[in-house]
């Protein structure tokens, strides 16, 4: 072991070791007891970087290929009605023509999801908290299965409305459940390149079930049912075998050395928690990330500090901007596609649909790792990857001589879109981790997630079709609706960029409404475990993307 060459008050800090009545706690739904009876304090112990790197190397093959699986399905069944809308358009077997919708029935429907989300996300992500993160986890991923199932009997224009907002209220919580899931298992410096990992899943997606359905147009008529319904039965069935799956794959909380989990009255009926670390590895996780192990249960006076905390609502501006583009351009892209050559058969409209998110998927890969490394910077990431979406829509609009130009442009809006929501919920991560533990993580990515969600309602019901003086033919469709994608945009610039200076003028420290509850001591020594300390440093590129063996240092 060697020992990390920090400020010396750090390194000369202690900590409890975990006692019997100080971790009888809610552990995922699962009480942890500890077997250690010593209430003695010890050293902080200190591991050299390369053992820590191993550890969290097996955390993510462990985590991330099952969060990237369930975001993947999960991402298909949410966004296939947008191809739907296009699939054997010319047989007149697409959406709008099987189910006989006009464009304000299809916006109102696609919008109806995110009024859901917003309502659910929030509370979903706290009984998440309470309960055990695998297991609602996976409950998530079958109910999104079943209704997605549902989506190949649709018949009018009312069950398929019913049918988005039901698909709303069982996916809320996912996208901030998997966020808050990370960081029981991650420092928060961590977090952003793990959340770009899974949140690829999304683009690929995409990408896939564009390509795919040009296979599924191919099943038109086959065993009595369009290409579309065919679609979504395939899509819903593979997220209810994956939701089951994942109950015998996922982690649930860590246990400090020595605990055993006791498992809860629901929890007796189902597999036992597969443990994601065992023997030194579990040892040296929790020396690196002590206070995820000492965490207490919260309450609602809690909570209410994490509302009142001024710090959310800039990132739910840049959310809000960031999310509704995105949202705005899966599923109106391959309109939008249409509407720069009508010559585009419905193949070809999906074939050139997949692109734009390629593009995402590579700034996600990109970008993502060094916003990590230069974590005190993350606005000026998000900005200018913002700035590119900008150039993108202003090209859509206004090369109006060039198709393929104007195509390019939604190149560039895909490659900007990459890395603004990862760096966003990272940021949010970063921030309400630190200040309010984990009632703040819970709250706060779910709010950031909800209300910013708002963006979505706004780009889906009240543009593009959804807008019919701006959807009528010709040189100049949808281009007070690029304005407005460009307007939001701004909001979140700003809204970045009021953050950072108001970050610097009142920081980030931990509320002491929260650490004034507990020990004082013990509360402020869990802060500074491994990885915290190596927080306070910016990692920079050294050793990321070679391994040379070194002892840990502030920057490894």
């Amino acid at each position: 072991m060697a020992h990390d060459p920090g400020p010396s008050q750090d390194g000369d800090k202690t900590a409890h070791v975990l006692t019997s009545d100080s971790t009888a706690r809610q552990n995922g739904g699962e009480q942890g007891i500890s077997n250690q009876a010593s209430t003695s304090r010890t050293p902080i112990h200190e591991y050299d970087i390369d053992r820590v790197e191993k550890v969290y190397r097996k955390l993510d093959l462990r985590i991330i290929p099952a969060f990237w699986a369930l975001y993947f399905l999960s991402s298909a069944i949410r966004s296939n009605i947008g191809i739907a809308q296009t699939m054997n358009t010319a047989a007149g077997h697409d959406l709008a023509s099987v189910l006989r919708l006009t464009p304000r029935d299809t916006s109102t429907a696609l919008a109806l999801f995110y009024v859901s989300y917003v309502l659910f996300d929030l509370p979903s992500n706290l009984v998440m908290s309470k309960l055990s993160p695998r297991v609602w986890m996976a409950r998530i991923v079958i109910a999104v299965g079943v209704v997605g199932t549902c989506f190949a009997a649709v018949n009018d224009a009312w069950s398929l409305k019913l049918l988005r907002f039901l698909l709303g209220v069982v996916i809320a919580g996912m996208w901030p459940g998997m966020a808050y899931y990370l960081t029981l298992f991650y420092p928060p410096s961590r977090t952003g390149k793990r959340i770009g990992m899974y949140f690829t899943a999304s683009q690929v997606s995409a990408a896939v079930v564009g390509l795919v359905s040009a296979g599924f147009q191919q099943m038109d008529g086959l065993r009595g049912l369009v290409g579309f319904r065919w679609m979504f039965l395939v899509y819903g069935l593979c997220g209810v075998v994956l939701g089951i799956a994942l109950l015998w794959w996922l982690p649930d909380r860590p246990l400090a050395p020595g605990e055993e989990r006791i498992r809860s009255w629901y929890s007796r009926w189902l597999p036992a928690s597969p443990e994601a670390l065992k023997g030194e590895d579990a040892v040296v996780h929790y020396h690196d990330l002590r206070r995820v192990y000492h965490a207490r249960p919260w309450n609602l006076r809690d909570l209410w500090h994490v509302l009142i905390d001024w710090r959310l609502w800039p990132l739910v501006l840049m959310y809000f901007g960031v999310v509704g583009v995105g949202i705005g351009t899966q599923l109106y892209g391959n309109v939008i596609i249409s509407s720069i050559n009508p010559q585009f058969t419905g193949v070809q409209i999906s074939l050139l649909f997949a692109p734009i998110w390629m593009m995402d998927f590579c700034a996600i890969l990109l970008v993502t790792p060094i916003s990590d490394r230069f974590h005190r910077h993350r606005a000026l990431f998000f900005s200018a990857a913002v700035c590119i979406q900008i150039a993108g829509l202003l090209t859509v609009t206004f090369a109006l001589s060039n198709p393929w130009a104007r195509y390019g442009g939604l190149l560039m809006v895909g490659f900007g879109l990459g890395p603004t929501v990862p760096i966003c919920m990272t940021w949010t991560n970063e921030i309400f981790q630190r200040r309010h533990r984990e009632v703040g993580v819970a709250a706060a990515s779910a709010l950031v997630s909800g209300l910013g969600n708002l963006g979505s309602i706004t780009t889906t019901y009240a543009l593009y079709t959804g807008w019919p003086e701006d959807a009528v033919k010709g040189p100049h469709q949808y281009r007070k609706s690029n304005f407005t994608m460009i307007g939001i945009l701004c909001l979140s610039i700003t809204s970045s960029f009021v953050m950072t200076v108001l970050l610097q003028i009142f920081g980030s420290e931990p509320s002491h409404k929260i650490t004034s509850s507990g020990s004082s001591a013990t509360e402020s020594d869990e802060y500074l475990d491994g990885a915290a300390r190596r927080e306070v440093h910016q990692r920079g590129f050294r050793r990321m993307w070679w391994n040379k063996s070194s002892k840990s240092s502030p920057d490894a």
